[in-house]
């Protein structure tokens, strides 16, 4: 069936009645942390929440002020979840989300465009797309698009915006003649009810399930980001529309203003000084990386020249690296001397070193690695990796001196 949110897509508001709420669960993940909720799939006798499909993401809105939190078809129904139950047979109140709507309105009527005017102009068809959370992609069937192409695709989709235009949603009995006539990949083995045809006068009639604009002007502006690299000979074309360009505007202002600030020179200088700031960065870490191979040296001969020498030698350094900790233990080079080495922030993680006699080093080794909850690896009298607890190195000695003492010891 064609739903309300279909036949009127800028409906915001709208009162129908619940059909059937069924328990039900919905995977979620935020912040890479998966969770499944629990609640109900809840069928309306008409609904103005668009469930996902067409490439295009489903609505968010309420229902009697309760959240929907995700739209689905399924056959002819739209399955909304929401987490109270409602009872079959009463009124509810939708709500929609316009903002979300309006976005992907505009995100899939400016899709319909560039993929007309991408075929008329050149050739290209398109594949598939995807509407995107902070940018949208078209999937281009050529191995390659110019820039000059870009821009002159750019230009033409937006000479029809300003040319207002309109854009006619109709729907025809699956079979009609019409139907035969447009553009499409064909309907899913589910479809059921009227075919929908998107025209935009004079430019491109497709089949489609999506919501849409009824003007090109509600399109505002569309700005093409260039190109990338698709699978299989493909290019994907990456484009904003409408509020997009506009939101996008304002980060991109508001970032260069902070760099305004921070680099004290104008928009046009931003990108020299960076490269200047860049280039001196890579000097001041050449020249740290030299002092601490220095610093490494010195702190091994200061240990050699010391008469007493102990048989644990202990030394964490917050700024060092894995290669300051194995030119201590190379240059102390001494089988009699257990070496623990450590760097990285001590209440945080960090790398660590254990070097000195082989068999001692094999049996101990992986009992620092526990101390320290990290993993290591180790042969020929170095067993090293990462810690994550570096506020156990105190641990850590405890075991080597009390290790080593044992070992005096025995007869």
């Amino acid at each position: 069936m064609a739903f309300k949110c279909q036949r009127d897509c800028w409906l915001q508001q709208f009162t129908t009645r619940v059909v059937s709420c069924c328990p039900a669960e919905l995977s979620t993940e935020t912040g890479g942390k998966k969770e499944k909720l629990q609640g109900y799939h809840v069928i309306l006798e008409d609904t103005i929440l668009f469930p996902e499909g067409g490439g295009q993401p489903d609505d968010r809105g309420l229902m009697n002020g309760i959240p929907v939190l995700r739209v689905t078809r399924q056959g002819p129904d739209a399955l909304h979840f929401i987490q109270t139950p409602l009872e079959p047979g009463s009124e509810v109140q939708l709500e929609l989300d316009w903002d979300r709507r309006f976005d992907h309105m505009q995100q899939h009527s400016g899709q319909h465009l560039i993929t007309a005017l991408a075929d008329l102009m050149f050739g290209f068809k398109t594949t598939s797309w995807e509407l995107g959370r902070q940018r949208s992609t078209i999937e281009l069937d050529t191995s390659s698009m110019t820039p000059e192409q870009v821009a002159a695709l750019e230009q033409s989709v937006n000479d029809k915006i300003r040319a207002r235009v309109p854009v006619v949603v109709r729907e025809f009995a699956v079979g009609d003649p019409e139907v035969e006539m447009v553009r499409s990949r064909g309907l899913p083995d589910d479809h059921t009810g009227p075919v929908r045809i998107i025209s935009i006068e004079g430019i491109d009639a497709n089949m489609c399930c999506g919501t849409h604009v009824s003007n090109l002007s509600d399109l505002q502006v569309v700005k093409l980001l260039g190109t990338e690299k698709g699978k299989k000979n493909k290019t994907n074309l990456v484009f904003l529309a409408g509020n997009r360009v506009l939101k996008t505007l304002e980060r991109n202002h508001t970032t260069e203003k902070a760099l305004t600030s921070l680099l004290k020179n104008g928009p046009e200088e931003h990108v020299e000084a960076v490269k200047r700031l860049q280039n001196s960065l890579k000097q001041l870490q050449k020249n740290n990386l030299n002092l601490l191979r220095d610093l490494a040296v010195l702190t091994a001969q200061s240990f050699k020249n010391n008469m007493a020498q102990e048989p644990v030698f202990v030394l964490h350094r917050k700024d060092g690296d894995s290669e300051f900790m194995n030119i201590i233990a190379n240059e102390i080079g001494n089988e009699k001397t257990l070496v623990f080495l450590s760097v990285g922030d001590e209440k945080a993680a960090g790398l660590f070193l254990l070097a000195g006699p082989p068999e001692t080093v094999e049996k101990l080794g992986p009992r620092v690695a526990e101390l320290l909850e990290g993993k290591g690896a180790g042969k020929h009298g170095r067993y090293q990796g990462k810690a994550t607890r570096m506020s156990q190195r105190a641990e850590v000695e405890t075991l080597l001196r009390g290790f080593i003492n044992e070992q005096s010891i025995e007869p």
